[in-house]
Parts: C-alpha cells; structure tokens; sequence
C-alpha cells in the first residue's frame, strides 16, 4: 500500500486553482483501495506570510470544509492541522542540522525574493526544512506535487539521506514526487496563473452575486458581438472547457466560431455551468463553516491518528541523535 501525503496552505481560501489543480486529483487518488492518504493543513508554513491569527485560523477553517466539500473521506484517511502536531516544529530542528546553508540558498522560494532581502525571514529560509519534516514524520511513498515543488522534493530526499547515513538504515523514508503532466496552469481572470498573490482567482464558494461578479471581470478582447471568434485564445472559454462537460464545451466553442455569441453569453454560460457542477460542494462548504464544533471534531480526531504516527517517527529520530534515555 502506498502512503500519499499532500498538504494546502492556510493562506487564503481555497480558490478554482487550488481545487481543480491539486485538490480533486488528490481526492482521485485517495479513493484507490491500494492507497493509504495523509492529507494535512499546512497552517505553520503560513506563518511565513500571514501574521494575523484570527485570519490564518479562518482560512483554515475554509481549507478542511473545502476537502469535505469534495468528498475526502476523513475516516479512512488521515486529516489534521500541521500546528498541532509538534513534532512536526521538532523534526525541523533536528533537519535543519543536516542541511546545507547553499542548499536553502538556492531553493527557488527563497532565490525569487533574495534581491530583497529585508522582505525574507528566516521560516521562508527555511521553508524546505519544515517541508521536509511534514513528508517524513510519516513516512510517506507519494507525494503529489506541481512542477514547482519538484526542487523542494529532491531537497527532501537529500536530507533524509543524511540523516539515514547517520542512523546506518533506512529509517526515513525517501519519497517520489507524482507530478501529473496532464494538469494544466489554471487561468486566473487576467489570463495569468491563477494565484492569491495575483488577486486574479475565483473563489467559487462565495455567494452567487459575488461570483458573477468574479467572472465579469474576465478579461476578453473586443471583438465584435456578430463576429466569430477564436475559442482557444479566450480565458472564458477556457474556464469553461475546465468545468463543463464534453459536449457542452463542443456546443460552446461552435458559438464562438458561429459569431452571434458574445463575451458575456460566455461568461453567464460559465457561471451557470459552476453553480450546477458545484451546488453540492457550495452546500457542503457552508454546513461545516457554520458549524464549527463539527468541523473541529472531525479535525481532533484525524489529529488523534497523525499524532500517534508522529510520535513513533520522532520516538527513532531522538534515539539515533541521542536525545532519548
């Protein structure tokens, strides 16, 4: 059986990208009989960025109801806030001693900001560190990852074999990044990647004005109502392909060769299409918001499991560094 481990920042809430970029393929995955899923809320790694408590918590909050929202089975897998697990901030530590200073330095996290370096502080130095201890507190095959974190896996490989060195076994685990190649760069409105640091995202669980206030600002060139125009250049279109089924983008792409069929016929197409395919989700998101013991009860208990795992890992760690009697 295959242990997956994948983990979402608490940074913001959970937008189309995220969902369709990395939340549904994991859920995908964690559905095989074969595979075994530990899936965590990356709250300490927020920290980095994000200073106000109140807000981190509720961006929290919002991620754990977005999994449920789709269907992770919580009792079958593993689910948990990486905060409250201290092993997690006490693994880190102990890597931290078996990583190289040029190491971090060249970690692509850290080099985009380095030509400012009055902006970076030490948790975005060595944000790797703790990345690392999250994948191999529990040993971990799998780790579902885009191509931007394929750097911070090799890193991560790197540093448990030294530790293993030390320890004269394999103790630690060195997993394989599973990078689907068939994921594509989810648009933001401006065409971009979509991304919280761009404010160009769609957060499909707001209310149904606030959401078609989101698609309006979809940017599209001006061409002509009458005229035909090119499916494949147009971000609407492409929203749309993302969340339609085939034969719903087949209809729509021959309106937009057929000319007669504007930008915002498109765009009131792709706010209807989401508020059907995700009405269920929508439902399901604002239960646990608004019910917050519930929420809470559910993250206790895969807490109670991740600890348990967590324990026994660091339980060898402490051993082989002599910090155990």
């Amino acid at each position: 059986m295959a242990r997956i481990l994948t983990g979402i920042q608490s940074s913001g809430r959970p937008h189309l990208g995220n969902i369709l970029g990395a939340i549904v393929p994991a859920i995908e995955l964690s559905r095989n009989p074969e595979n075994e899923s530990f899936f965590f809320i990356a709250d300490l790694h927020s920290l980095v960025s994000i200073k106000d408590g109140k807000l981190r918590h509720e961006y929290a909050r919002a991620i754990a109801a977005t999994w449920l929202a789709f269907g992770f089975d919580f009792e079958k897998n593993v689910f948990w806030r990486q905060s409250r697990i201290q092993e997690h901030t006490e693994l880190a530590w102990y890597l931290n001693c078996f990583t190289p200073f040029p190491m971090l330095a060249n970690a692509t996290s850290f080099k985009e900001k380095s030509e400012k370096l009055a902006d970076v502080n030490a948790g975005l130095f060595t944000y790797p560190v703790l990345q690392a201890a999250d994948i191999l507190l529990y040993n971990a095959n799998i780790i579902p990852v885009g191509k931007d974190q394929k750097q911070h896996l090799e890193m991560t490989k790197d540093i448990a074999t030294r530790f293993n060195l030390l320890a004269g076994e394999e103790m630690l685990t060195l997993p394989e990044p599973q990078i689907d190649e068939r994921i594509m760069t989810i648009p933001g409105v401006d065409g971009q990647k979509m991304s919280k640091s761009y404010h160009n995202y769609i957060d499909i669980f707001v209310p149904e004005n606030e959401l078609k206030k989101a698609i309006k600002k979809i940017v599209s060139d001006s061409t002509p109502l009458e005229e035909p125009k090119d499916p494949e250049t147009d971000i609407t279109f492409k929203l749309y392909s993302l969340v339609a089924s085939e034969s719903e983008v087949a209809a729509m792409r021959q309106n937009y060769l057929n000319g007669g069929f504007g930008y915002g016929h498109a765009k009131q197409a792709l706010l209807e299409c989401m508020l059907e395919k995700f009405a269920e989700p929508r439902r399901i998101f604002n239960h646990y918001m608004e019910n917050e013991q519930e929420l809470e009860g559910i993250l206790v208990a895969g807490e109670t499991k991740a600890r348990a795992i967590a324990q026994e890992t660091i339980g060898k760690v402490r051993k082989v560094l002599g910090y155990s009697s």
